[in-house]
């Protein structure tokens, strides 16, 4: 018998729900929600929404809205424990939900539930969710352990059966990330890729779509039909707001009352503590920002190029000067507290002698203007981000300086945040780029969608590989972590994993992030949670303080 364990309890979760530092307000105890929808809450967000298909590939910003439009089956909480969504429990050994040899999965569910159109929510729907993401002809963000489910069978309305062809440990935390969508509004469309829902959602989450006025703002409004608690508020609006320092003054002024993703940039935070009315925190954040280099790309496959791209970075002057040293510098591709991290990886070393010294044995040369060569091919490369993110184009102009030190020639190539994390990243159409990424799904360490060869988009993969990386060993390590449920045996596995990719760079990792996102005082039940993608993730909880 599989003993499956209880939900992994994340360390930085627990920071993350008891220990953000709250600034302008002070511990209070919570007043009652009100009885029926009130107000409005304008949440700023530094990068566009776009993707309403909760299935389809997106970024993070797009998840505030889906956790809000759409349900999953179970949610993850704070503290990375599971919450029965549309599920009536979580489905275990003990409860009957999960056999014994954890391959066949029996989920019950809340009855009562209505899709915004009126039309009841059943396990038909649970059923074609599963069946779509796995539809070679929709182009999933990801199939990883879904692959695996066969044998589907409606018990009845609220029941559903299903086989794994193999055991998938993360399956839990792979469903807390997956939304459920109608079978009515999508089974019979010509292009399921490109069907109507997609600009008009339709889910069961606490709120409807109400409008979206493209390059501005995204209202939501109060599903009053909702079968949980709330919401509580009438309207809740995704405002637009590219530049990092409008959005700033925009919260100063009271124009919106919620700092989202990005956030306050570090070199505000200080000030923005003292601002009256506001409630500050900062919190550790599930991803990591990196440099991504294209591995499919010229000479970024070339790992000599790349440590000495690695030794060229002045990472404690990236992190200090441009961060203000809010966030902490990190070689891992998973925050430092999570039960899975590697704390022995090998620091990085800033050091452009060793960087050229490199560079001159692989036999690229300084030409007249001093940008090296080798067989006619320049060390010249782009480099991108989202435009209007100061604090991350002021680090593009450190790094600028920094390869330019030892022969490299980095150009700046940024765009809107709609375009730039669209095919252009997704489709690995860049040469470099940086960003942030949280590699595990919830508290649980599965980055087969990340790191496997098999989940390369731009090579017929289903998944999120857009660095291209490749390699026999990390595949085999993948495969093996996901087919134990013993976390001792988990945890050396993916200790491998984090050495193997910061010994081959396959990311040069810069820090784990951490939030610093604003509150205007009186917004209540807005909670931290580093085990989703979002601190949106629970607006349905959310209500003004009489």
């Amino acid at each position: 018998m599989i003993a499956l364990p209880p939900p992994l309890l994340h360390r930085r979760a627990l920071l993350g729900a008891a220990g953000a530092t709250l600034s302008g307000a002070g511990a209070q105890a919570q007043p009652k929600p009100p009885a029926v929808p009130k107000g409005q809450v304008i949440v700023g967000v530094s990068q566009e929404p776009t993707r309403f298909h909760p299935l389809a590939p997106a970024i993070e910003v797009d998840q505030g809205v889906w956790w809000n439009l759409f349900s999953p089956l179970w949610n993850v909480q704070p503290d990375g424990s599971y919450e029965p969504v549309l599920a009536r429990e979580i489905p275990s050994v003990e409860n009957g939900g999960i056999s014994a040899d954890g391959l066949v999965w029996r989920i019950r569910l809340r009855e009562g539930v209505k899709w915004h159109d009126g039309t009841a929510f059943t396990a038909e729907d649970v059923k074609f969710t599963l069946q779509l993401i796995n539809n070679p002809d929709f182009r999933a963000a990801s199939r990883t352990g879904h692959n695996l489910v066969r044998d589907i069978h409606v018990v009845s309305a609220s029941e559903i059966t299903w086989r794994m062809s193999e055991v998938y440990a993360p399956y839990l935390s792979r469903l807390s990330w997956t939304f459920i969508v109608p079978k009515h509004a999508l089974e019979k469309v010509a292009d399921i890729n490109n069907a109507p829902f997609i600009n008009a959602p339709i889910g069961t989450g606490p709120f409807k779509w109400a409008e979206r006025v493209a390059g501005d703002h995204i209202t939501l409004a109060a599903n009053r039909d909702y079968f949980g608690p709330g919401p509580y508020l009438e309207r809740l609006v995704f405002k637009y707001i590219p530049d990092l320092t409008v959005m700033y003054t925009q919260f100063r002024t009271g124009e919106i009352d919620h700092t989202s993703i990005q956030g306050i940039t570090p070199d505000l935070f200080e000030q923005a503590k003292t601002l009256k009315d506001r409630v500050v925190t900062k919190t550790p954040a599930a991803w990591i920002e990196s440099i991504t280099p294209n591995l499919g790309w010229s000479f970024m496959a070339d790992k000599t190029v790349r440590e000495a791209l690695y030794l060229g970075i002045n990472k404690k002057a990236f992190v200090g000067a441009i961060y203000y040293g809010v966030p902490d510098p990190t070689e891992s591709i998973y925050p430092a507290q999570s039960a899975f991290y590697n704390a022995d990886l090998p620091k990085q070393e800033y050091s452009p002698a060793k960087a050229n010294a490199l560079l001159d044995a692989a036999g690229w040369a300084r030409g007249t203007d001093g940008v090296r060569v080798k067989g006619g091919i320049r060390l010249e490369f782009t480099n991108s981000t989202t435009a209007g993110n100061q604090v991350r184009e002021q680090g593009q102009q450190l790094l600028m300086q920094d390869w330019k030190a030892i022969g490299a020639s980095m150009k700046i190539n940024n765009m809107p945040g709609a375009v730039i994390w669209g095919d252009y990243w997704a489709m690995s159409k860049f040469q470099s780029v940086m960003v942030g990424v949280s590699f595990g799904i919830g508290a649980d360490p599965e980055v087969t969608d990340r790191l496997a060869s098999t989940s390369i988009p731009a090579k017929g993969g289903s998944g999120r590989n857009t660095s291209q990386y490749a390699n026999p060993a990390v595949d085999a390590l993948l495969k093996e972590g996901v087919s134990t449920f013993e976390n001792a045996k988990r945890k050396e596995i993916y200790r491998k994993i984090q050495a193997i990719v910061r010994e081959e760079l396959a990311i040069f990792p810069l820090f784990q992030a951490s939030s610093v996102e604003g509150l205007k005082k009186g917004l209540t039940g807005y909670a931290p949670n580093i085990n989703t993608l979002s601190n949106c993730w629970n607006c349905g909880n959310w209500y003004w303080a009489a």
